[in-house]
């Protein structure tokens, strides 16, 4: 259950001060167990809501709401396309798949993105949960048109992840890294996934999805979910706007876009070599069934994973890269 009454109470919490089950009632005309229900409805989306007899209901600590206008105030330049803000969906990538099956978007609007405080069906790569609290972390999709078609989306997840890494390095974020293919890392731990899907795929041409989470304050009670070691912008002890993080990543992502278009993946080689984390460390490149071990040696021009096994390098598209102990 999430309305225009969940919303309203929302935007009385948001501040972290009380709000009484009475005010909230008056305000939306209903009863104080109607409100307590839409309390729980927001509970269960991960905010973290404690009451307290004569005093109200009050979140833990307070939340920043994104706004289109803020994230348009905090962007480098003008955005080439509109920027939509919703409290609840499915799945932000799912959102951009239902616009492009409307119409809604053309190749005209290329870098129309969707943002929203939280999703109930939230997707990573190969199928996995996104866990998506509500106000706790960044999830957005952007929607590209690729006149040249399939061909030319080759190492878009890529160039996604550096978009993302250096614009948090400009914001002060240390230690970040990329793991293969579509991984952003803080001191070895995921900190944001990028999802890139095809839609509408035509002759000539065909729209692409790109989906990202980027964990900014995840409460305590979500991330028992999670099932491998995560990191969030808040441990960095930066003090950062979630609307100023969206513009900039936004603005950054919209450039390299651009030049990614004109120019393919091979322009972004060394950029990514900058931020590799898994370079010339041993891993495990696990597709299938099948586990190829070896030293990893960067990427190819066309985004591939090159890999020296038994002295020779080769190339891999797909897969699920791990890291594997030094042999002593």
């Amino acid at each position: 259950m999430f309305n225009h009454v969940t919303q309203h109470i929302l935007n009385a919490l948001a501040n972290g001060e009380f709000c009484s089950g009475e005010q909230l009632g008056e305000a939306n005309n209903m009863s104080r167990a109607a409100i307590g229900k839409h309390i729980q409805a927001l509970q269960q989306l991960g905010l973290d809501i404690y009451s307290v007899t004569g005093k109200g209901y009050r979140l833990s600590a307070p939340i920043e709401l994104l706004n289109s206008d803020a994230i348009n105030s905090a962007a480098l330049y003008e955005l080439p396309a509109s920027i939509e803000v919703e409290t609840v969906v499915d799945s932000t990538n799912n959102w951009i798949k239902n616009a492009i099956a409307s119409g809604a978007l053309t190749k005209s609007r290329s870098g129309t993105t969707i943002f929203s405080e939280a999703q109930t069906q939230g997707r990573g790569r190969r199928g996995k949960e996104w866990v998506s609290p509500l106000g706790a972390s960044l999830y957005f999709s952007t929607h590209w048109r690729f006149e040249q078609g399939i061909s030319a989306t080759t190492g878009l997840s890529l160039v996604v992840g550096i978009a993302i890494v250096e614009a948090l390095v400009e914001l002060g974020i240390p230690n970040l890294g990329l793991k293969w293919p579509n991984d952003v890392y803080y001191q070895g731990r995921k900190l944001a996934g990028i999802l890139v899907e095809l839609e509408g795929q035509g002759v000539d041409s065909c729209d692409i999805i790109i989906g990202a989470g980027i964990n900014v304050h995840l409460p305590a009670a979500v991330t028992k979910d999670i099932d491998q070691p995560y990191a969030d912008i808040h441990e960095v002890g930066l003090s950062l706007s979630r609307n100023h993080i969206a513009g900039r990543i936004l603005s950054h992502l919209m450039k390299l876009l651009a030049e990614f278009e004109l120019h393919g993946f091979s322009a972004f080689v060394d950029r990514w070599h900058q931020h590799d984390c898994f370079i010339n460390q041993h891993v495990q490149l696990q597709m299938g069934q099948r586990k190829v071990t070896g030293v990893a040696k960067g990427v190819d021009a066309q985004g591939g994973l090159l890999l020296e096994v038994e002295q020779q390098v080769q190339s891999f598209f797909g897969g699920e890269i791990s890291l594997r102990k030094v042999s002593s």
